[in-house]
């Protein structure tokens, strides 16, 4: 092979990393805007059949500080106490006449691009997610069908369990491959705790206010994904 085939290849090769470089910072920049977090959201979703209880107040704690990663980030709580997700839509069981589904009301306000990132919050039974998690995952898979409609958002992930080690990790785990299926990028809390995700105690009476370890986990975690997702639309 003569050293100028082997440059022209060189060049080539090189000209087209360029090229696609540009093009990603083009998309980046046209995603995120010029500077904070303006046009940027962070949505959480309480999957607890209870509203206004642990996890909800888990995740404010979660989107306080999220808000706080870039000037002009937006937060939203979604809470699916005392919604209608039926399940069996999902694998193409049609409703009961007369029977409610509140699933399309809540699928915009994840798939809009303006929503960077999106926490799931659930409590912990039986060392798993609530069964209101698990139908909403599983209408999802509207998402995969709308060509992967959530690809490239930011995931993560909290849990509120009845013990100190009553099975939030596993939980979190369980949430994480569901997201990982929409190709969404998982992260866990940040640092200093870093490790899977948000994991909160609820010691008695609903009150979350005395685990300081887990309401650093939930700030943690909020942080983390702001960050990323300010990353991901080249803002920071």
């Amino acid at each position: 092979m003569s050293d100028e085939v082997t440059r022209r290849r060189f060049i080539g090769a090189a000209g087209g990393a360029l090229a696609l470089a540009a093009g990603e910072t083009a998309l980046a920049q046209a995603a995120g805007g010029a500077s904070g977090g303006k046009g940027l959201k962070i949505v959480a979703v309480s999957c607890s059949p209870r509203a206004g209880k642990t996890t909800a107040l888990a995740l404010r704690v979660c989107l306080e500080e999220a808000a706080k990663a870039g000037e002009g980030i937006e937060t939203e709580l979604i809470e699916l106490a005392g919604l209608k997700i039926p399940a069996q839509l999902a694998a193409g069981i049609p409703l009961e006449p007369g029977e409610k589904d509140d699933f399309p009301t809540l699928a915009p306000k994840l798939s809009d691009p303006a929503v960077a990132g999106i926490v799931i919050g659930t409590p912990v039974y039986f060392g798993n997610m609530s069964a209101l998690c698990k139908a909403f995952l599983d209408r999802w898979m509207t998402f995969r069908k709308e060509n992967f409609a959530l690809s490239g958002k930011v995931g993560g992930v909290l849990a509120v369990g009845g013990a100190r080690n009553g099975g939030q990790e596993l939980t979190i785990a369980s949430v994480q491959t569901a997201l990982m299926c929409h190709e969404m990028v998982i992260v866990g809390d940040g640092r200093p705790t870093g490790h899977f995700g948000a994991t909160l105690w609820n010691s008695a009476n609903d009150d979350i206010s005395g685990d300081e370890f887990g309401l650093s986990t939930a700030r943690n975690l909020g942080r983390r994904v702001a960050e990323v997702a300010l990353r991901l639309r080249g803002i920071a």
